[in-house]
């Protein structure tokens, strides 16, 4: 066994107890300790005088003891250290809190290095609870920039510190090192045990960028070969060879003219069915760039062909609005479009299942119900998914396999930066809708407070008198979810404004009802019987009211900026001026940031960067949704250049070294493989 693969349990100091507090941060071996990067850093290597020093900012100071330590008991529980020290510049009164050994160890007449803040004012200076060690000792504590660590309880910084040093020791030249030479004097990256020393004990702010720079690169390089290799495999399999069909007719049949954004997508993906090979494309594109067209002209050539196809929707609610949609763009031509859903009757989804295995139904629109194991095609050649972020990668796949090799198209209305896209999505091949389609609404967003309230019922007042809908949004469904009296509940803010508005219907859906409740009210929302509908973020995606006209969100910095975006989709569809209203107590910076982004552009591609800049992929996609394993250094928002870098010296490398066999690729080609084993299931 190498060292690298040692249990942590045998690093000097460490032992049984420790080794399970470090299992808790994912750590078990050595090579888990090194790959544990610190989360901060503290400029220590800077020395200021006493009085010239800024006030409550950290700051290492040189001064003698001039005071013997004293110790007060203040009270039960509580002891005090305190003493004086001096430089040229004047006095620091320095307490410590409950370190009664502190007493002891400090000598009246001796210079330490203290590092903490200092309090005060012009003529006094005191310190509370420093950091220090003697002037003969400097560079342990202080005269250094000291990683700051995430840290697990019974392990302190200090203590972590020593582990890594130790470890680091241990590992000598035997540090992980993916990277082939030929890359790493290609991009001028640092050597691979210099990049490890200075991300964890930097020589100064310069050996730490590269170092940084080096392991970043290193990890988006290995993700990105994992990720053309799951690319290349798929391309050399054989799949279902569809001829490529003449779209003019489904073009001709539509009742507006697709936009170039739209048939550049449909080109692309009748060519990948074309091809012999399993089309997996990503269509992405902003709220109401026309991506269902897209998904109907794939389905119409599909059914043209004699063969079958199927479209997953997140909820049922997005299944029934697809199928009315669907309908409409493939019945024309005589095709049988059905829905399969959970909340069918068990006589109703025999009849669908028979027939989809019959091969009668073309194409059927449904949600989870049609990956059932009971559920089975004539010749399901296409499936379809929507809103890709919210299937695991999993449901695709257990979809995908009640065909050989079907072609797979996804959609998307959570548009991503194109590096970071291909990187997510993994092996599908990305087509973009990047225009909207002619009479979209811009729509006007406003960023308030509860003092505008009596003015938004003002407002909400005259647009329902001149036939408009509104639909309010609240962060929970019941009271008291969690316990937060100033979070809005739907089924209680419906109640408030059923009494401030008794003249109009007002609604509520959510996600703990039935889902034929909720059809039934969505049902008459999109007839135009209801005037208020509130609801939770189950109206979030795909529901199409054209008379809407006034999204309200409650609470507003309870939701992600791409979430926001997702709901003011859901007003401007139509003719009419729309707007939405963000409202929100909050006084954070981040949760400003979101609102102040949602109010100054209606571009999705701008504010998913913006979401993903604030909040990270994992937050942004939820928990394991987006498929990526996790990172340890590289952030896949802040380092799309190195990621952009990787991902072209990653292509290079895989053109002349396919498999990787080649002996100077044996530890890149190990790591992919461990990539892989790792996250098996969940990487795309």
């Amino acid at each position: 066994m190498s060292i690298a693969e040692k249990e942590i349990r045998y690093l000097k100091g460490v032992g049984e107890a420790r080794a399970k507090a470090l299992e808790k941060l994912g750590i078990s071996t050595f090579v888990d300790l090194v790959n544990h990067f610190p989360r901060a850093y503290e400029d220590r290597t800077q020395f200021s005088l006493i009085m010239a020093s800024p006030l409550n900012e950290a700051v290492c100071i040189r001064a003698m003891v001039a005071s013997p330590p004293t110790l007060a008991r203040v009270r039960r529980g509580m002891q005090l250290v305190k003493l004086r020290a001096v430089d040229d510049s004047g006095s620091v009164d320095i307490t410590f809190f409950n370190q009664t050994w502190i007493r002891n160890q400090i000598k009246q007449g001796e210079t330490y290095i203290f590092y903490g803040k200092l309090s005060g004012n012009l003529t006094h200076r005191t310190m509370t609870n420093p950091d220090w060690e003697p002037e003969t000792r400097e560079g342990l504590k202080t005269g250094r920039i000291l990683p700051k660590y995430p840290l697990c309880q019974g392990v302190s910084n200090k203590l972590f510190m020593g582990y890594v040093r130790n470890a680091l020791d241990a590992l000598g030249e035997e540090v992980p090192d993916a990277l082939p030479e030929e890359i790493r004097a290609k991009y001028r990256l640092a050597q691979s045990r210099y990049a490890y020393e200075n991300i964890h004990f930097p020589a100064d702010f310069g050996a730490l960028e590269l170092a940084r720079r080096r392991l970043i690169f290193e990890e988006l390089f290995v993700l990105a070969c994992a990720m053309q290799r799951i690319r290349s495999a798929r391309v050399a399999l054989d799949g279902i060879c569809l001829p490529r069909p003449d779209i003019a007719p489904f073009y001709a049949s539509l009742r507006f003219s697709p936009t170039n954004a739209q048939r550049r997508a449909v080109e692309q993906a009748l060519d990948d069915m074309a091809s012999g090979r399993p089309m997996n494309r990503l269509v992405q594109g902003d709220v109401g760039s026309g991506k269902t067209m897209v998904a109907a002209a794939c389905a119409w050539a599909v059914c043209a062909a004699g063969k079958q196809a199927a479209f997953m929707a997140p909820t049922e609610i997005l299944a029934e609005q697809h199928l009315t949609t669907l309908r409409g763009f493939l019945e024309p031509f005589g095709f049988r479009v059905e829905k399969l859903t959970g909340s069918m009757t068990a006589k109703e989804k025999r009849e669908i299942k028979a027939a989809l295995a019959a091969g009668e139904v073309h194409l059927v629109v449904g949600t989870h119900a049609l990956i059932t194991a009971d559920v089975e095609f004539k010749d399901l050649a296409l499936v379809i998914t929507d809103e890709q972020h919210r299937f695991g990668v999993n449901q695709r796949s257990a979809l995908s396999a009640k065909a050989v090799r079907p072609h797979v198209l996804v959609m998307s209305a959570t548009p991503i930066p194109r590096t970071l896209a291909l990187i997510i999505y993994g092996d599908l091949d990305v087509s973009v809708i990047d225009e909207l389609p002619p009479g979209r609404q811009k729509v006007d967003t406003f960023a308030v407070d509860e003092t505008y309230r009596q003015r938004l019922y003002g407002f909400i007042d005259k647009l329902v008198k001149e036939g408009r809908q509104v639909f309010v949004v609240c962060p929970m469904v019941e009271e008291n979810e969690e316990f937060d009296p100033s979070l809005k509940s739907a089924v209680e803010h419906a109640q408030a404004l059923k009494a401030a508005f008794p003249a109009f219907r007002v609604e509520c859906i959510h996600g703990k009802m039935k889902p034929k409740e909720k059809d039934a009210i969505m049902s008459d929302v999109v007839s135009g019987k209801v005037d208020i509908l509130v609801s939770t973020t189950v109206i979030e995606v795909g529901v199409d009211v054209p008379n809407a006209a006034l999204m309200i969100v409650e609470n507003a910095e309870r939701f992600g900026l791409s979430q926001l975006h997702q709901l003011r989709g859901r007003v401007g569809r139509g003719a009419h001026k729309s707007w939405c209203i963000l409202i929100s107590e909050a006084n954070n910076d981040e949760a400003k940031a979101r609102l102040n982004a949602m109010c100054h552009t209606n571009d999705g591609f701008k504010i998913s960067e913006e979401d993903l800049r604030l909040r990270g992929p994992g937050d942004f996609f939820g928990s394991r949704q987006h498929g990526l394993p996790e990172m340890h250094i590289a952030d896949l928002c802040g380092d799309v250049k190195i990621l952009d870098t990787a991902q072209t010296a990653a292509k290079e490398l895989l053109l002349s070294d396919p498999s990787l066999s080649a002996p100077a690729h044996a530890r890149l080609n190990a790591r992919v493989q461990q990539l892989f084993a790792a996250n098996q299931g969940t990487i795309n």
